[in-house]
């Protein structure tokens, strides 16, 4: 998308059994060979795409053109860590290394408007208390703009007619809520511009001034506001229900024109332009199936140039005459989804991601004047040497009729026929995304390519409350959680069953954040649904989880206890209680694991730590896997792959397919096991062993 994608991107980071595996071994041979004939080798088992090629780090990601179109930027490894590298455009061999981080690595960046600082942020440990950095790259000079001990900092506005300055919202006075300061970047100055009195979030103009603000209301909404001289006023308003579907994305560098993504009046968000002052407002795109969660704007005019809406795939709306043709012959440069990720400010290059099922994300250099792309890089030119799965976009039907967009992956040698249906069984996991306001898409998916090569089937669901698909979507969640959203979940799993794809018995479930909820709810609720389960940083309870909730969420808390239930109430508290996991560990039947980080700021170790503790206590097993360096989710590669190492064995005694032997996947990466190890085959010796 537009440069102020990729800033608002940095932005929002700123803002997540028993058995033994099956042998790896070839069979025995069922009958010995006649004495005449000569010795027939048993066919050997297919060699497992190892796991680090999924889950260590990409080669190269995340390319960025300079503003003047001069330089690239990246993200690759240096002694195993991810930094920025930085090179000319025509000739990434001459690439070197501008940051040093040897801990977490870098996984966001950008570059400013002077074409020779880039920036990019980074927390500790996973705590998320993001600090924005600037590297001059004419000095290798590396500056902390935000060097306060403690505080979370945002990128607020940039704008080409200031590339030396950025706002940045930081909660140095106040943890809920961050004050705006204008930062010189070459020197690291900053300046106070605002001191935020409950803003939930502020859109700058092209000159760096603050125009429009978001803030909470009572219910969950939100009110619109307007900078009018030195005074906030009423703008519009955001009803609760229309919180997830209605969004600023932009003004126009005159400052004349506000473009939001809204679905005021309507169920599916549309792309609209508002004149200003009169408010005069015109829908610019729109779509009957999803909404329009995407735009992609000029770099210097930032006006939208196209929308993206996506359903079962994307689909790009054009606006601009101008691009339509780059647009058409973009699609067929590659197979798969496309976005622009980055662009020159002359407009005569663009950086273009194309996500694929059977591949890793690739990136390709487009010539708008020639009309000719050039490949760039592939993230995991390792994994593109195996044959990877297709995922299947299909539809299922919830009990109330709700349509469900969801993604199937099938094993090695299992097949859809015409009318949707398996040629055969396989064990399956049912694996849920976080948020849960957030989406499943298609494209290239580590986890079910990984689990798929393992003998899954692999069955991701957009469940009532994921984003993407209209307000009366995300809205059929509310006071849903282990309600309807695990229904869903359940009628997805039956319609695997009904369409052969697996048997009864045969379906673990899997997730992080919201799916790790979802996890111990489908193994608390429905204890014989599900073989066995993997939580990952997982609330347990969900009063304590709203309880401990970080103070800079404090504008977002209203529509959050509104969505899901309102711990300030007796009502609220009993049926989060009742919905809460916790309540009913005594119910657990089958095999679980859990990972969690110890720094996890979102959903702390003692959401873990009780449930593991409640089951400790009624002698029920559970395997727990921690990690003292990591937050919500694990961001080193030796701790992913460790945990999935782990996860692999767990599964595999659990439903049969096949794994890798942990081996050293536990090499370099801080897993502790506080209890369980014994409940995973060849844990203990590799702990020890290390």
């Amino acid at each position: 998308m537009s440069r102020r994608v990729v800033l608002s991107a940095l932005l929002m980071a700123l803002g997540a059994c028993g058995a033994p595996p099956a042998p790896e071994t070839p069979p025995p041979a069922t009958a010995p060979p006649a004495a005449s004939a000569a010795p027939v080798a048993p066919p050997a088992a297919r060699k497992l795409i190892p796991r680090d090629v999924f889950f260590g780090n990409p080669e190269r990601t995340g390319p960025r053109l300079s503003p003047d179109g001069k330089q690239l930027s990246f993200l690759a490894p240096v002694g195993g860590v991810l930094n920025v590298w930085v090179g000319p455009v025509d000739d990434l061999s001459q690439a070197k290394p501008v940051t040093s981080d040897k801990k977490r690595g870098i996984r966001i960046h950008s570059w400013a408007y002077t074409s020779n600082h880039v920036l990019y942020a980074q927390d500790e440990g996973g705590d998320e208390n993001w600090h924005v950095y600037s590297v001059e790259l004419a000095t290798a000079k590396a500056i902390d703009l935000t060097p306060m001990k403690g505080v979370q900092a945002r990128i607020v506005g940039a704008s080409p007619k200031r590339p030396k300055e950025l706002l940045l919202g930081i909660n140095d006075r106040d943890k809920k809520w961050h004050d705006v300061h204008r930062v010189d970047l070459t020197t690291g100055k900053l300046t106070l511009v605002e001191k935020n009195e409950r803003k939930a979030s502020y859109l700058a103009d092209a000159d760096l001034g603050l125009r429009f603000a978001l803030e909470s209301t009572k219910g969950g909404g939100y009110s619109v506001l307007q900078k009018q001289g030195a005074r906030w006023v009423p703008f519009s308003t955001i009803p609760f229900e229309d919180t997830r579907n209605t969004q600023l994305v932009t003004l126009d560098s005159s400052g004349k024109e506000l473009y939001w993504t809204t679905s005021l009046g309507r169920d599916k968000s549309v792309l609209e332009r508002v004149a200003l002052p009169k408010k005069d407002a015109k829908v610019l795109a729109e779509s009957a199936q999803a909404d329009v969660s995407g735009v992609f704007t000029h770099p210097v005019t930032w006006q939208p140039r196209a929308a993206l809406a996506e359903h079962l795939r994307q689909e790009w709306i054009v606006l601009d005459p101008a691009i339509a043709g780059d647009f058409a012959a973009l699609k067929e440069v590659s197979a798969g989804d496309f976005q622009v990720v980055s662009q020159s400010l002359d407009d005569q290059r663009w950086i273009v991601a194309y996500s694929l099922d059977t591949s890793a994300t690739r990136f390709y250099s487009w010539d708008r004047k020639e009309k000719r792309a050039k490949l760039l890089m592939s993230e995991r030119p390792e994994l593109d040497k195996h044959t990877l799965l297709p995922m299947h976009a299909v539809s299922i039907t919830a009990r109330d009729q709700l349509p469900l967009p969801s993604y199937l992956t099938l094993p090695r040698g299992r097949a859809l026929d015409a009318q949707g249906r398996a040629d055969r069984p396989s064990p399956m996991v049912l694996f849920v995304h976080g948020g849960p306001w957030a989406r499943d898409r298609w494209g290239f998916h580590p986890y079910h390519q990984w689990l798929a090569d393992r003998g899954y089937a692999v069955l991701s669901v957009n469940y009532r409350g994921s984003t993407g698909f209209g307000k009366g979507f995300v809205n059929a969640s509310n006071h849903e959680w282990a309600g309807k959203m695990h229904d869903d979940l359940l009628d997805a799993v039956k319609w695997a069953i009904d369409r052969g794809v697996t048997s009864k018995d045969q379906v673990a479930i899997m997730g992080g954040s919201y799916g790790g909820y979802a996890t111990l709810v489908g193994l608390t609720f429905t204890p014989k649904t599900f073989a066995c389960g993997v939580d990952i940083v997982g609330p347990s309870n969900l009063n304590t989880l709203f309880e401990s909730i970080p103070p800079y969420w404090e504008s977002f808390k209203e529509e959050f206890l509104t969505r899901v239930g309102d711990v300030r109430t007796d009502l609220g508290k009993k049926l989060l209680a009742e919905r809460s996991p916790l309540t009913h560990v005594g119910k657990i039947e089958r095999p679980l694991l859990i990972g969690q980080g110890q720094n996890d700021p979102r959903v702390k170790q003692a959401e873990s730590d009780q449930i593991v503790a409640a089951m400790r206590a009624k002698k029920i097993p559970v395997s727990y896997v921690l990690y003292p360096d990591e937050g919500h989710g694990f961001a080193r590669p030796e701790n992913r792959t460790s945990f999935n190492a782990v996860a692999e064995v767990f599964l595999a005694s659990c439903l049969g397919g096949r794994a890798e032997d942990l081996g050293s996947a536990l090499a370099g990466s801080s897993i502790q096991v506080p209890h369980g190890a014994e409940h995973v085959l060849g844990l203990a010796e590799a702990l020890a062993g290390r």
